[in-house]
């Protein structure tokens, strides 16, 4: 598959826009999930985007000529990041079902913060006293969000918190493997794993009653959300691969707090909910808390220094 330098060699700016277009579309994924929560269980809506994102992906992998391979290492980590990733987007979809979608996006923006201490944790990288307090105030920043939620909605309100965690994981893992790997084998793979991991769960859940798993049949409208959840999950991760290959992540990264607005847009249109000044104060503290780490990553390391 062409590089996107090559597909449009006479932007040079093309990196930003599907940057943009990635980021954009990114909350679709969630407003599909939110209408499909009204009949299907959150487990359910997680099987079904892998399904979907490994159908849409298949083409480009089979493209690419490589589907799976890899030492028995990099299968397990594969396996890893598929039980990781099925963990963080049921959790998700879990709240989508009560929580407004710009708000559990918001709270789920903590998840730069965590990648950041993750990585001085476990990839041993310096860490400096100014990005530890730009993480506090991160997390501070997401109580405001969380703390009237919480009050409405119970401990569901915490749990883009654990998406976050396990998406940080998810990207240490990835991290790891795209040096050596195609990056539309890596999304195929993951989607084949979360499908596998998913599907386990879901015959469990079926069998043992559990409300998040237990699946039902999905009436034609709900088939339409499923697949658009897929679809859009394809369609940004996509747009987000192109968009990393023509331009450096340092100039992408700040882009990704657009999909606060972005979701606060749809949400608006589809559902009426617009969060509250508490909220948009919280949603900019995390914000500016994520561009300050991401500020910092830029910097050359002999200008980092603590504060």
């Amino acid at each position: 598959m062409a590089d996107a330098r090559n597909v449009f060699p006479a932007l040079p700016s093309a990196g930003i826009v599907l940057g943009c277009a990635s980021v954009f579309v990114a909350p679709l994924i969630d407003i599909f999930s939110k209408l499909a929560t009204a009949t299907i269980p959150a487990g359910e809506i997680t099987a079904a985007r892998f399904l979907f994102q490994a159908l849409f992906v298949l083409p480009f992998a089979l493209q690419r000529g490589r589907l799976f391979g890899g030492s028995m290492r990099q299968t397990l980590f594969h396996a890893l990041r598929g039980l990781l990733i099925v963990i963080g987007m049921t959790a998700f979809a879990a709240t989508l079902k009560v929580m407004p979608v710009a708000d559990a996006i918001a709270i789920f923006f903590v998840e730069p913060a965590i990648l950041t201490l993750m990585s001085g944790l476990f990839l041993k990288e310096h860490i400096s006293r100014s990005k530890i307090i730009a993480c506090a105030t991160g997390f501070l920043g997401s109580l405001l969000v969380i703390q009237p939620s919480f009050s409405q909605f119970g401990f569901v309100s915490l749990l883009p918190i654990v998406t976050a965690v396990t998406v940080a994981l998810f990207l240490l893992l990835t991290r790891m493997l795209s040096a050596d790997e195609d990056p539309w084998s890596m999304q195929f793979q993951s989607s084949v794993w979360g499908l596998a991991i998913a599907s386990i769960l879901l015959f469990a859940g079926h069998v043992f009653a559990v409300p998040i798993y237990d699946s039902v049949w999905p009436e034609p409208v709900a088939v339409f959300y499923l697949a658009g959840v897929g679809l859009a999950a394809t369609v940004a991760g996509m747009l987000s691969i192109y968009a990393y290959r023509a331009t450096p992540a340092s100039v992408l990264a700040p882009l990704q707090y657009l999909e606060i607005v972005s979701a606060c847009i749809f949400a608006y249109w589809v559902f009426g909910d617009f969060p509250d000044l508490l909220k948009w104060l919280g949603i900019l503290i995390i914000i500016g808390s994520g561009l300050f780490i991401i500020w910092q990553e830029d910097k050359p390391a002999a200008t980092v220094r603590d504060i």
